[in-house]
């Protein structure tokens, strides 16, 4: 039975991947410093929980053992991070270290983080130059995420050993914090019956489903090497459409409307808005023999059934800011009064 290690195996990549693993056969071991946090879906197919800190080098040692086939790192933030995960990765057969498309920029040096939105020309290939490595700077901030990250990614490729590093792009599943969804989800609870969508729903910002990023974590398990892999789904939905999935699957229905540049800034703005289409060519991870799990409309079902849930619990999403510019239906109503208005003249 093949054996694996997930560090951080309790957020969305972390279970998704275990999940997958522990449906085929191996056994699985997931790291987390809360045993609480344990889902009980990996607990009921065999999953074991260590409670270890990601920063505890002696304690991660331990949980590695004598060896494992595959390790999955979900928390390498830094090159620091990176540098302790190397001894680690030394005794797997193979590793894939979970990095982000926050560390591409464009032709002007913009990335998803900048001020000024990024603009690629087509889909983002593993060759499209990435931001200046950093250590010098937080990691949560604006600048330093996607700089870190690349810093991070250096020191696991330049190892020489067997790591994958993987570039997902706005991962969804359940456990994903925020869970975007949710800008969409609490509307219908809510009873809106007008969506207002900015740029008028065309704008493109790539998804990854933690499903389709677990069934390349398994690709790469079974074909150890050194390299760097795009993530994301097989379709790139645009924000309508994601919306309509969205609605479809609640059984809501709404009026669209469609906003323009003459629209007020920030109304209807969403999770995937984006200024120019951001999507990821994955053809160097189908080559390698990566089938994904499902489309975004297949894969996001369940977190929109989880969220329901718990919103009907008592329990929606943490709103700790993120969502604030997504509810603003006094707003939304005054700008429909309005256009009623001017239709009646």
């Amino acid at each position: 039975m093949p054996r694996a290690l997930v560090l951080g195996g309790t957020g969305p990549v972390g279970r998704a991947a275990a999940h997958r693993l522990l449906v085929a056969g191996w056994q699985v071991d997931v790291t987390g410093r809360d045993p609480a946090r344990m889902p009980p879906e990996l607990s009921a197919l065999g999953g074991e929980f260590k409670a270890v800190d990601r920063a505890d080098s002696t304690a991660l040692r331990a949980a590695v053992g004598e060896g494992t086939d595959l390790l999955v790192d979900c928390l390498c933030f830094t090159a620091a991070d990176a540098r302790s995960l190397l001894p680690l990765a030394a005794h797997a057969t193979s590793t894939a270290l979970i990095s982000g498309r926050a560390v591409y920029i464009d032709a002007a040096g913009n990335h998803i983080n900048s001020s000024t939105p990024p603009h690629f020309s087509g889909p983002v290939s593993e060759t499209q130059p990435t931001m200046t490595p950093r250590d010098d700077i937080d990691h949560h901030s604006r600048e330093g995420y996607g700089a870190n990250k690349v810093a991070a990614e250096l020191v696991a490729l330049e190892s020489g050993l067997p790591i994958s590093v993987l570039r997902p792009s706005q991962i969804h599943g359940v456990g994903a914090s925020p869970a975007r969804e949710w800008a969409v989800v609490k509307r219908v609870l809510d009873g809106r019956t007008a969506l207002l969508l900015a740029r008028r729903g065309a704008g493109v910002a790539h998804t990854t489903a933690a499903a389709n990023l677990a069934a390349l974590i398994e690709t790469v398990a079974e074909r150890p090497g050194t390299r760097v892999l795009n993530c994301a789904d097989p379709d790139a939905p645009n924000v309508l459409e994601i919306c309509r999935t969205i609605a479809g699957h609640l059984g809501h229905e709404w009026e669209e409307v469609l906003l323009d540049d003459t629209a007020p800034v920030g109304l209807g703005c969403t999770p995937w808005d984006s200024a120019h289409p951001v999507v990821l060519d994955t053809s160097a991870a189908t080559a390698l023999g990566y089938r994904p799990a499902g489309s975004y409309a297949t894969t996001i079902a369940p977190v929109l059934d989880r969220l329901v849930e718990a919103a009907r619990n008592g329990q929606p999403p943490v709103d700790d800011g993120y969502f604030a510019d997504y509810f603003d239906y006094a707003a939304e109503d005054a700008f429909l009064a309005g256009r009623v208005g001017r239709a009646g003249r």
